[in-house]
């Protein structure tokens, strides 16, 4: 067993597989010291943007509904996304060379995970506005417990998506099958990832393609009998830009990243990806964070909430501040009256001995 071990290298550190693949993952001094702090506040804005998200989804009776549920899950991936590139940024440059087997599974399963989770939910999301808009109606007729169901789905999927390599789907113990922009991930399962991913952008382009030319139909057909009404039913039309943006957006973001893994996958020795693993990796960044901007600009709603939101955090922090300072006056006050009570009561004590 011991033998076994040592012939698939699982004790061995990143390094080791880093000199096998001939990567180079080193990033030091300024560049690394400019890079987290940058990164550092993009994330911070990507979990208080997302956060702020699923706080108006839950407080705003208005967003009880499948398609802002739903929206919310994809603000909870985009809030996993952030914290998988703090850990990502802190787990670089030379770190990233004496990190065990185990933490960088760790480091690259987060990233996965939220990936997984952020496309699953578009897909969903795709497939609650077709059923919606084929029925010509704002929000579909999914239940909660339907929504609840689906929102595990895509969490489990995104789940074992994420582990998968660490399951078994790796190159510790093939060397020769080792990529080079994850030293660990052998070039099969990368082909596998990319493809996939592909394959579903392409069918929510599909689906969101056959959207739009129905509500275009629909449109010109009302159109041309009703006046007035036509504003009305115009409605659903707002949410499927705001979703088809942040597709789009998420398509721009994400698919030179899968092609470049793809490329990698197929041993593309000419392609040099080790040159774009940054650039790329900035780009998915950028996904997360343009992500509560597309709710907030397209929907005058969200946007709203997230100032009633922001007004009651700065209220909540001027009644604490108030309270502090009314709190001074008043045990000053209570000193006050505690002194003059003893005062009084030693002058009457003194009293009474002066009379005995």
């Amino acid at each position: 067993m011991d033998q076994q071990n040592q012939s698939c290298h699982h004790n061995e550190s990143m390094g080791f597989f880093y000199n096998n693949s001939g990567a180079d993952d080193q990033l030091a001094g300024h560049k690394l010291i400019l890079m987290r702090v940058v990164g550092s506040l993009f994330c911070c804005f990507i979990l208080v943007s997302n956060a702020m998200v699923i706080a108006a989804v839950i407080t705003n009776k208005r967003f009880h509904y499948p398609f802002y549920y739903l929206l919310a899950n994809l603000a909870a991936s985009d809030f996993l996304a952030g914290i998988a590139y703090v850990y990502l940024m802190f787990n670089t440059g030379e770190v990233s060379l004496i990190l065990t087997v185990k933490e960088y599974f760790i480091r690259q399963g987060l990233l996965d995970i939220s990936l997984s989770a952020s496309l699953a939910n578009l897909l969903v999301i795709a497939l609650e506005r077709y059923i919606s808009v084929m029925n010509w109606r704002v929000h579909s007729n999914l239940t909660k417990r339907r929504v609840t169901l689906l929102i595990v789905l895509v969490w489990a999927i995104s789940i074992f998506m994420g582990a998968v390599p660490s399951l078994g789907w790796n190159c510790i113990c093939n060397l020769d099958y080792c990529s080079q922009l994850a030293p660990i991930f052998s070039r099969s399962y990368l082909i596998f990832w990319s493809t996939s991913n592909l394959v579903v952008f392409l069918v929510m382009v599909v689906i969101y393609t056959r959207i739009y030319t129905y509500v275009k139909k629909k449109t010109a057909i009302l159109s041309s009998h009703t006046s007035g009404s036509i504003n009305r039913k115009r409605t659903p039309i707002k949410l499927i830009k705001t979703v088809m943006i942040v597709l789009g957006a998420f398509v721009i973001c994400w698919t030179p990243g899968l092609v470049v893994l793809l490329m990698d996958g197929l041993e593309c020795t000419s392609c040099n990806v080790m040159k774009l693993k940054r650039w790329l990796l900035l780009l998915a960044v950028l996904n997360s964070v343009m992500n509560p901007c597309i709710y907030s600009y397209k929907d005058e709603e969200m946007w709203t909430t997230f100032k009633n939101l922001l007004r009651c955090i700065g209220n909540g922090t001027r009644r604490q501040r108030s309270t502090r300072a009314n709190a001074r006056p008043l045990s000053s006050a209570q000193d006050t009256g505690n002194s003059l009570r003893t005062s009084e009561e030693t002058k009457n004590e003194n009293h009474d001995m002066i009379k005995t």
